[in-house]
């Protein structure tokens, strides 16, 4: 029985004409919004169907500017998790730190579009639109991963995962220090543009690009190379696959993606300082959905991000005090028992893996060489 209710889920979620339908839904959501300002502006109705439809809109309010920030917090989520699974999931680089190069994002943003508190900030770098200003947020955590990532991807298993997470919070304190510039405790604001549907439609695009990006890195040879370094490094390095290149690839293509979502942020939020940009719980957030949804998958942070946000969401308005508490027993009942995510109960022939598989590969012992003897 349990069987049949996997099959049926597995075929309903890989179904590509139920996937189309939903993207579809979702990008007409917003006009539900715009019908209902229309609405509103009109002094008379023209027919019984339009008096119905509008005195729905107007009433019920199906689609407000809270529900497109709700969808679009998600899909923002969708995005950074499925970017953290590039290095954390395909590489098996668990990268403690990933939210780096979202706080770096979003103040490079800021910064070129002028809202820096330093009177010499250079005029070339400075009163940019938006538009070129999220392309430079990427480009800079990009660059930032290339530098860091060359010496922290040296280093393996949890090594590697302490060096991230201590350059989060050197990066953050640097900041922090650097009033002139980020303006210390007292943060950046950034011109005010709330536009709700913007947001909401330029996050989808965006989610709808990385998942068919990650997907197609997936089936590439370099795909393949990234798993096979994950499963066995120095294997991978004995077939001839230049392991270092490749990491640092992933990486910096991983950070720049990141750095895109940081930038649309905070012009969407219109303020930022070092503690919101650099906020751990930002890495966790990642980490727990994709392991949630399926390490090395490219479904698997979708899935896991959209139960997690909206799970978290009934966790909070039923358990203000504790919901933080379930949290965390829900992070250790996937350790535990779902070591594989939902796309490894749905899918056994998945090419994913598990927390504890990587968490082992760490410890494994090389071969030891033996001298030959004549």
């Amino acid at each position: 029985m349990g069987r049949k209710i996997l099959d049926l889920i597995r075929a309903i979620i890989f179904n590509r004409w139920v996937l189309a339908a939903i993207v579809v839904l979702l990008f007409l959501m917003p006009s539900l919004f715009y019908a209902r300002e229309w609405c509103q502006e009109l002094d008379a109705f023209t027919s019984p169907l339009q008096d119905s439809v509008c005195t729905y809109l107007i009433e019920e309010k199906p689609v407000t500017n809270a529900v497109l920030l709700n969808f679009t917090q998600l899909f923002i989520l969708i995005i950074l998790a499925s970017n953290w699974n590039l290095t954390g999931g395909f590489t098996g680089y668990i990268d403690f730190g990933h939210a780096v190069f979202f706080g770096l994002g979003g103040f490079a943003t800021a910064l070129l579009m002028g809202s820096s508190r330093w009177e010499d900030w250079p005029a070339l770098f400075s009163d940019w639109s938006f538009w070129p200003a999220m392309l430079g947020a990427g480009i800079v955590a990009a660059i930032f991963a290339l530098l860091i990532g060359s010496f922290t991807l040296r280093l393996k298993g949890p090594y590697f995962s302490i060096a991230m997470l201590g350059t989060l919070v050197a990066t953050r304190e640097i900041v922090r220090a650097s009033s002139n510039i980020s303006g210390g405790g007292l943060g950046l604001s950034l011109p005010v543009y709330l536009n709700r549907p913007m947001f909401y439609y330029l996050s989808l695009v965006m989610l709808l690009f990385v998942v068919n990006f990650v997907r197609w890195i997936r089936s590439t040879e370099f795909g393949s190379s990234l798993v096979a370094i994950r499963e066995d490094e120095v294997g991978a390095e004995m077939r001839g696959i230049n392991t270092t290149l490749n990491k640092i690839t992933v990486f910096c293509i991983s950070a720049f993606l990141t750095g895109l979502v940081g930038g649309m942020w905070a012009y969407m939020n219109t303020f930022l300082d070092a503690d919101i940009a650099f906020n751990q719980n930002r890495t966790i957030d990642m980490v727990m959905m994709t392991m949630l949804g399926g390490l090395g998958t490219v479904a698997g942070p979708v899935i896991g991000s959209t139960i997690l946000y909206w799970l978290r969401d009934v966790l909070w308005a039923n358990f203000l005090l504790f919901h933080q508490i379930f949290e965390g027993i829900l992070l250790i009942i996937i350790v535990l028992f779902v070591p594989e995510g939902i796309m490894g109960l749905l899918d056994k022939d998945s090419s994913g893996t598990s927390l504890n598989r990587i968490v082992k590969g760490w410890f494994k012992k090389e071969p030891e060489e033996h001298p030959r003897t004549s």
